[in-house]
């Protein structure tokens, strides 16, 4: 059902067949983290990404959108979000935001986690953990009746005190059987403002959030984007269903924890 230009409404059996795209990002990214440690290339990831996706019988939704040539954003460091996957090799210490997209049995899952390898700084691991407290507390306020702008300003009001930048050029959207729908849904705003939450709906929320300055420079890739003062930033993303009993998570970070627990390479945060 639309309810307006763009912003369709889910029914029970619509919502449990994008859970099972969903999860399967989840699945996605516990594979693909079993693989992160110094030296491999991010090239290898998505190589990885792309043939455990296929090899359930979907299809890796960001692989040729809008021109995009893989299959993973992976984002080190200063990169924020869209890092094109190439001969960048991981390093000890860094920090590795991996978003995944995923299309089975037509509807998406988008879902996106920051990894810490071996030796990041207390600083930044503090900033990993805002940033997924900041996710789940956006979620919270997905509840009927409840504003877009409510999220945001969770976000932003939860985020900022710590000093932290909230990126405002890129932000949640709904997601369905296109991965980007109506409404978008920023990561700061004003209570009480923006589009009004509905039962069925169903978006994505994904704070990025930045250790030093908001500002954000997209290079000539026309895809990077990474913070103008070289800043690390942080990326969590979960998909969510609106509900009469409240939000319903979509996604998982579960089978991806338990998959860094196995990995020396990485912290779990």
């Amino acid at each position: 059902m639309l309810i307006s230009k763009g912003i369709h409404i889910k029914n029970n059996l619509e919502i449990e067949l994008m859970r099972k795209s969903a999860l399967m990002v989840g699945d996605t990214l516990a594979e693909v983290s079993k693989h992160i440690k110094p030296g491999v290339k991010t090239k290898r990831l998505d190589m990885i990404a792309e043939d455990f996706i296929r090899s359930h019988n979907a299809v890796p939704t960001f692989k040729g959108y809008n021109g995009f040539p893989a299959s993973l954003c992976i984002s080190i460091n200063e990169v924020v979000i869209h890092g094109i996957p190439g001969e960048r090799e991981i390093k000890e210490g860094d920090i590795v935001s991996i978003d995944c997209g995923v299309t089975f049995n037509g509807w998406v899952g988008d879902s996106a986690y920051t990894f810490s390898t071996s030796g990041v700084p207390k600083e930044t691991k503090r900033l990993l953990q805002v940033t997924k407290s900041s996710l789940y507390l956006g979620v919270e306020k997905c509840q009927i009746g409840q504003r877009v702008g409510d999220i945001g300003s969770e976000i932003q009001n939860y985020c900022e005190p710590f000093g932290y930048g909230v990126v405002r050029e890129f932000c949640g959207h709904g997601l369905g059987k296109k991965m980007h729908e109506k409404p978008d849904v920023p990561n700061y705003g004003k209570r009480g403002t923006g589009i009004k939450l509905h039962e069925g709906m169903t978006i994505a929320i994904e704070p990025m959030i930045t250790e030093g300055m908001k500002d954000i420079i997209v290079e000539n890739d026309k895809w990077t984007c990474r913070t103008a003062d070289m800043s690390v930033a942080a990326h969590f993303e979960h998909d969510i269903a609106i509900t009469a009993n409240g939000p319903d998570i979509l996604s998982s970070f579960t089978q991806i924890e338990e998959a860094i627990k196995q990995n020396d390479n990485l912290e779990l945060i």
